[in-house]
């Protein structure tokens, strides 16, 4: 899709420029179109080098509180939603759900992010393929891909000298 491709390459840019000011990697970044529909490939590993996508896989977003089909974002505590903005990523620890990475809010939009323990993780509900029509399960807030996918993240971000950002955006 024409619009898709331009809107990603229009947030490749501004990445590219925010994370040459900030200290960050300018090879490639992660970035997650929650426009796109959660059975579809939205999450995205982007080489600025290339000016291209390496590669493409499912995300989940967060199920909310409220009963709603809508996707809903948030930045409260509890509120079990996804919140839009950049993420740097931060170091890896095992969690609840197997290897996770830290992530830190750099909007306003998602600056609680860290406190609210919203982190990139793996889930076995998140498959490998693309499932639409039908929508891939939901998490609690938390940005989940597919445990082989995570596998793959880990090595952009493990072989990064400096930080990787994460853009989710709407």
């Amino acid at each position: 899709n024409k619009k898709l491709l331009l809107r990603l390459k229009q947030k490749a840019d501004d990445l590219t420029i925010y994370a040459a000011a900030h200290g960050y990697n300018t090879e490639y970044c992660f970035m997650a179109d929650m426009r796109i529909e959660s059975g579809k490939n939205r999450f995205f590993v982007y080489n600025i080098k290339k000016d291209s996508v390496e590669m493409a896989g499912l995300v989940a977003h967060g199920c909310g509180r409220t009963n709603s089909e809508e996707i809903q974002f948030s930045n409260t505590a509890n509120s079990l939603c996804t919140s839009l903005g950049k993420y740097k990523i931060g170091g890896s620890y095992m969690g609840k759900f197997g290897l996770a990475f830290k992530l830190y809010g750099l909007d306003t939009t998602n600056d609680n992010a860290f406190n609210r323990a919203v982190v990139l993780h793996a889930h076995s509900c998140v498959p490998n393929e693309e499932t639409y029509p039908i929508p891939i399960c939901q998490s609690w807030g938390c940005p989940t891909v597919a445990p082989a996918f995570l596998t793959v993240l880990k090595t952009y971000i493990n072989n990064s000298e400096k930080p990787v950002l994460l853009d989710v955006y709407y």
